[in-house]
């Protein structure tokens, strides 16, 4: 076997031209019956008896007529690459130059890319001669590989050859080089080009978006002479990468008004990641409706998207109606849908599919119990959490892995039940991460388990000093039990270590524009408005008989008039205030926040969606909150 290092480079004949559209063909002989039958083949034992005829009347030996029959065996879906290889080795010493491409390229298919290497040392070890369809499948190879070695060797020899002016050997160069981290090769390859196609241009936009290099992405994007969906994609992906989910928006509205090209279902399920990362449900049902409205089938990949999309902007029904309306449903689909019941506080609904998926013959796997046991800890359901956890090995064979032991962690810290939480972080045969020490922390500033809340929140420090969260965890332990002396010394720690805590922040989608705040938030255009309501909202709650949780206000303060006006400025607060004064009465007001939901704000919600007949529904960092008529679909049970 050929190591990715050891190519000799050898001289090979200048091949002759071919169009690239396909495997180049030696000129064909007068018809034959036998290469008549083989297009009449069904499967593979027919093929194989016309073979047999062909072996008979020795017409193997003819480079067509073997060529074809390899062509059949290694491409065909009625075909077998093994049978492929002997017509191959039929030939010990000089195989045809089709056969060795046809077989190139069932490799590079079937990712065997270091099949393809090999072939192409046996060519130059035996002089077989090489054209350009051998240097596009090899460079192919290289790229799948990642073997930029390998493919500089390649391109010396496409040089030799005369080839580097071909445009489909460029653009595998320039798309090896791109991806290898050599941004300067591939430009010089595509500068060196007189008018380079669109596939190299597109090339060079992925190389820049791989190397995070947003300036000469944008000016080469710029000076595109044609773009099509591939290009507009890798914009759009690039700004999904980077986290700058608006501008993956903007971006998709400016191909729609280019009309350039039409959108496929990478565009699709792109958009629809953003708009899920902003819990922006306006422009996520434009985009179902574009789906509906051109008749787009729903496939796993694209039923996924709606489904989650749906999810993390709080709308059951549209989830719903996604799943129910895709007729070839996956595994991925069942777990999308799990996971939405589980995210929007529907456990029992979500352990109900779950039984649903099981009677429908679809295995589960890793990912669907990682939904069900956490229906059951958002849920408080303890017994089936321990249940589904024993059944995910003893049934169906799954090993559990860490995420399935903290969601067992979490399910009993949640619970209260601390005793079993510790035996299982004890015992269980992987050490514990952080998302586990997190939820230990969090229940226990729920449940007001001072002591080993601290011991869980060092231990989230020690394992990962750069995240802020654990500073912050830890902090807020110390702070609810009037420790104050701790908090200082965290956040000195903090402040010696060069850690930032990550300021609340939440958002509201309102007539396609999503609005954030901070809080104690002074900069919107409404900011009047926005502060009268508050004063509204505030003289409400306190007739309906609200009272601030002060311990929330998680910083020494002593006078309780600025803990209570700390309170209520918080950012899901002030979304929520903009959510009244720009909606219609009985409007839905969706606010999704960064952190974590505080207590006090919780309380203060479900009030106001009773005091204002409002159904609001937050999504903070851990799951969703409908609030509806004075309760919260969480059952505070958070």
């Amino acid at each position: 076997m050929l190591s990715a290092a050891s190519i000799p480079v050898l001289s090979a004949p200048v091949p002759v031209s071919i169009p690239a559209t396909s495997v180049a063909k030696p000129p064909p002989p007068p018809p034959n019956t036998n290469l008549s039958l083989l297009h009449l083949c069904t499967h593979l034992q027919e093929a194989t008896q016309v073979h047999a005829l062909m072996v008979k009347t020795s017409q193997t030996a003819d480079p067509y007529s073997a060529g074809r029959l390899a062509e059949f065996y290694a491409l065909s879906d009625r075909g077998s690459l093994e049978h492929a290889e002997k017509i191959l080795d039929s030939f010990p010493h000089h195989p045809p130059t089709f056969v060795c491409n046809t077989l190139m390229r069932a490799y590079s298919e079937r990712r065997n890319p270091l099949l393809s290497i090999n072939l192409y040392r046996r060519m130059l070890v035996d002089a077989v001669e090489a054209d350009r369809f051998t240097f596009t499948f090899t460079l192919k190879a290289c790229t799948q590989l990642c073997a930029l070695a390998i493919g500089m060797q390649i391109h010396a020899q496409v040089v030799k050859h005369g080839l580097e002016s071909n445009a489909h050997i460029r653009n595998k160069l320039i798309h090896l080089y791109a991806v290898s981290g050599r941004i300067r090769d591939a430009r010089k390859v595509f500068d060196g080009s007189t008018e380079p196609d669109v596939v190299a241009w597109n090339s060079m936009l992925q190389g820049y978006a791989d190397m995070d290099d947003g300036e000469n992405l944008h000016n080469l994007f710029d000076s595109m002479p044609a773009r099509d969906v591939v290009s507009w994609n890798t914009m759009i992906a690039y700004y999904i990468e980077a986290g700058e989910f608006e501008e993956a928006i903007l971006m998709f509205r400016l191909m729609q008004q280019s009309s350039e090209c039409g959108l496929n279902r990478v565009t699709l399920i792109s958009v629809l990641s953003a708009v899920t990362q902003l819990g922006a449900l306006g422009q996520g049902q434009w985009v179902h409706a574009y789906i509906k409205r051109h008749a787009i089938e729903l496939d796993e990949n694209l039923s996924s998207a709606l489904i989650n999309m749906y999810s993390k902007c709080g709308c059951i029904e549209g989830a719903i109606y996604s799943f129910e309306t895709t007729h070839r449903r996956s595994v991925d689909t069942w777990n999308a849908m799990i996971g939405c019941f589980t995210a929007n506080g529907c456990s029992l609904r979500a352990i109900d599919l779950f039984s649903k998926m099981e009677a429908s013959g679809l295995m589960p796997n890793k990912i669907t119990f990682t939904c069900v046991l956490n229906a059951c800890s958002h849920g408080g359901l303890v017994d089936r959490g321990i249940r589904y956890f024993e059944k995910m090995s003893n049934v169906y064979g799954i090993e559990p892995d860490v995420g399935h032991y903290g969601c067992m962690v979490d399910l009993f810290s949640r619970a209260g039940l601390f005793e079993k939480a510790e035996e299982i972080i004890q015992r269980m045969p992987i050490e514990p991460d952080k998302v586990m020490w997190k939820a230990v922390v969090g229940a226990c500033r729920v449940n007001k388990n001072y002591e080993l809340g601290e011991k869980a929140g060092l231990k989230l420090i020690e394992i990962d000093p750069d995240d802020n969260a654990g500073y912050v965890l830890l902090s807020n332990i110390y702070a609810m039990s009037n420790n104050w002396n701790g908090v200082y010394r965290v956040r000195k720690l903090m402040h010696d270590r060069g850690i930032k805590k990550v300021p609340g922040c939440s958002s509201i989608e309102l007539d396609g524009l999503v609005h954030e705040f901070i809080a104690g938030d002074a900069a919107h255009a409404r900011k009047k408005e926005i502060y009268k309501m508050l004063d509204e909202m505030a003289q409400k709650l306190k007739r309906a008989g609200y009272e601030p949780d002060r311990t929330q206000v998680l910083l020494d303060i002593e006078e309780a008039d600025v803990k209570e006006s700390s309170l209520a400025l918080h950012s899901e607060k002030l979304a929520v205030a903009y959510g009244l004064i720009s909606t219609s009465p009985g409007a839905t007001i969706r606010v999704v926040k960064n952190l974590r939901i505080c207590g006090d704000c919780h309380s203060a919600l479900k009030l106001l969606s009773q005091i204002y007949d409002r159904n609001i529904i937050v999504r903070d960092a851990n799951r969703f909150h409908h609030f509806n008529r004075g309760s919260c679909s969480c059952m505070d049970y958070w």
